[in-house]
C-alpha cells in the first residue's frame, strides 16, 4: 500500500513538472495588419466620405436659404413688419437646429455601426488565437502591445505575431 502511494506521488510530481508551452502575440500588429479590419475601415471611409458630401450639400443649400431668408427679413423689417421678420428668422433657426440634430444623429449611427464591426473583428481575432492555441498545444498565449506591455521579454521563437497574422489573413481570404 505504501509503495502504491509513492508511485502515485512520483507520477503526480512528474506530471506537474511537465513544461508548459507559452507564447505571445503583439495585439496591435495582429489587429492593425489583419486584412478584415483594413476592409472594414475602407468600407466605412467610403460611407464617411458619402456622409460628408451629403452634409456639405445640405449645408450649402441651407446657407443659400438662410441668405434669402435674411434678405427677406431685412426687407420686412424696413417695411415695419418686424413680427413677420422675427417669425422668418425663428423658422430659420428651428430648421438649423433640426438639420444639426439630423447630422449628429446620422454621424453617431455611422460611428456605432463602425464600432460594432470593429468589435466583431476583435472577437474573431481572440477566438482565432484561442483555437490556434488549443490546436497547437499552447498552455498560454499572452497578448502585448505598445500601450500595455504585458510581455516585457520573449524570445523570437515564442513570438507568434506573424504566424497568427498570416493564418488569420489566409482564413479571411477563404471567406
Amino acid at each position: 500500500m505504501k509503495n502504491l502511494f509513492y508511485i502515485a506521488l512520483t507520477v503526480l510530481m512528474f506530471s506537474s513538472c511537465q513544461k508548459q508551452k507559452i507564447a505571445f502575440v503583439d495585439n496591435g500588429t495582429v489587429i492593425n495588419d489583419y486584412q478584415e479590419k483594413k476592409d472594414v475601415e475602407a468600407k466605412f471611409e467610403i460611407k464617411n466620405e458619402a456622409f460628408r458630401k451629403r452634409t456639405d450639400s445640405i449645408s450649402q443649400a441651407f446657407q443659400a436659404e438662410a441668405q434669402s431668408t435674411q434678405s427677406e427679413a431685412q426687407r420686412l423689417a424696413q417695411r415695419n413688419n418686424r413680427k413677420k421678420a422675427e417669425e422668418l428668422m425663428a423658422g430659420l433657426q428651428q430648421k438649423n437646429q433640426q438639420l444639426t440634430q439630423q447630422v449628429q444623429f446620422e454621424q453617431q449611427q455611422l460611428q456605432l455601426a463602425f464600432q460594432a464591426e470593429i468589435d466583431s473583428v476583435i472577437v474573431k481575432v481572440k477566438d482565432f488565437v484561442k483555437d490556434y492555441g488549443k490546436t497547437s498545444g499552447y498552455t498560454y498565449i499572452l497578448g502585448t502591445s505598445e500601450a500595455a506591455a504585458t510581455v516585457m521579454y520573449g524570445t523570437d521563437e515564442n513570438d507568434l505575431t506573424q504566424t497568427i497574422l498570416d493564418a488569420l489573413n489566409a482564413d479571411y481570404k477563404k471567406e
